[in-house]
């Protein structure tokens, strides 16, 4: 990795190359699905809601597992997750032959919950913030000699998001704008990161919801900024701060964050459901959202993050709008 001028190690091109070879074996080269023509405008959805447990996080996550040492493995791993990198780690974990602990909110829907079992997760469940989670899983990892494998601030989770950004660039050349959801921050920082690297001339746009905005604030501030609450439909998208690590890619490698609202997130989701036939969580749409409201800017691809969300979630959305 290199030093950044602003002084954090950044993920380079070799680093995510490497992160692309290692999860060969497991992680899908998800489809590029064209919607020009019922967008209205040049719009591609990345479909990572067809990965394995469901979302983009099998990139990051079993990246590195997959490097730690094999006492590191034997002796397990722990996260703290609202849901989908929890997943993530626990079919990593279970891959690589490695006993892992979930620690989710109390607030974490069902769908989540019953997918890092399936996949053979021990589920703790702490508080309702990011903050909290993380708390319990600390305390986990220090009693039992669990490894943490943390759900964005890492060098070689953001690397293994990288592999996405790597993959838009090959599927889709002439692409002029990605949008990517931000929560942490984890895939933003890595697809800036292997965008910005192989082309320049691509605009990377994050996506947040308007009650959960803390990259937008803690770009504008110039420091990692901290909020008070964060409350949103898009339980992905909701953690009170930024990393510091993906902060400092996004200062280096993104080029603006934009906000969109609930009511938009959810219109989102039912056009992708209706009119895409994509199904996808309220997390996975944001980006759609922000298409949709005209962040587009030329060929524009949206990364569609995750689809876990059940049925009965998909007709609360549709009552609400109604």
């Amino acid at each position: 990795m290199n030093k950044g001028a602003i002084g954090k190690s950044l993920v380079t091109l070799d680093d995510i190359r490497s992160a692309a070879e290692r999860i060969r074996a497991i992680a899908r080269r998800t489809p590029m699905l064209d919607v020009s023509s019922i967008a209205g405008h040049a719009l591609f959805l990345k479909c990572e809601s067809l990965q394995p447990g469901g979302a983009f996080k099998i990139r990051g996550a079993y990246n590195m597992v997959a490097q730690l040492t094999e006492e590191e493995r034997r002796r397990g791993v722990v996260t703290y997750s609202s849901g989908n990198h929890g997943q993530a780690m626990a079919l990593a974990a279970r891959q690589l032959h490695s006993p892992a602990t979930v620690v989710m909110p109390t607030s974490a829907p069902q769908i989540k919950i019953d997918g890092a079992r399936t996949f053979g997760a021990e589920v703790i469940f702490a508080g309702t913030t990011s903050v909290e989670r993380r708390e319990r899983a600390e305390k986990e990892a220090a009693t039992r000699g669990l490894t943490m494998v943390p759900p964005f601030d890492h060098g070689w989770i953001i690397a293994g998001q990288g592999t996405l950004g790597l993959e838009i660039l090959e599927q889709q050349p002439d692409v002029e704008t990605v949008l990517v959801p931000v929560g942490g921050g984890g895939l933003l920082a890595g697809v800036a990161a292997a965008i910005k690297q192989s082309r320049q001339s691509v605009r990377v746009v994050g996506v947040e919801p308007t009650g959960a905005a803390a990259m937008k604030a803690s770009l504008e501030a110039g420091h990692v900024v901290t909020l008070a609450k964060t409350e949103s439909i898009a339980d992905g998208l909701m953690p009170l701060r930024p990393g510091d690590l993906t902060f400092a890619h996004a200062q280096a490698f993104v080029d603006e964050v934009v906000t969109v609202e609930d009511s938009q997130i959810i219109d989102a989701v039912l056009w992708l459901f209706g009119s895409a036939k994509v199904v996808a969580e309220p997390s996975g749409a944001a980006t759609v959202a922000a298409a949709l409201a005209g962040a587009s800017q030329g060929v524009t691809v949206a990364i569609v993050s995750g689809g876990n969300i059940g049925l009965e979630k998909l007709g609360e959305l549709r009552d609400h709008r109604r």
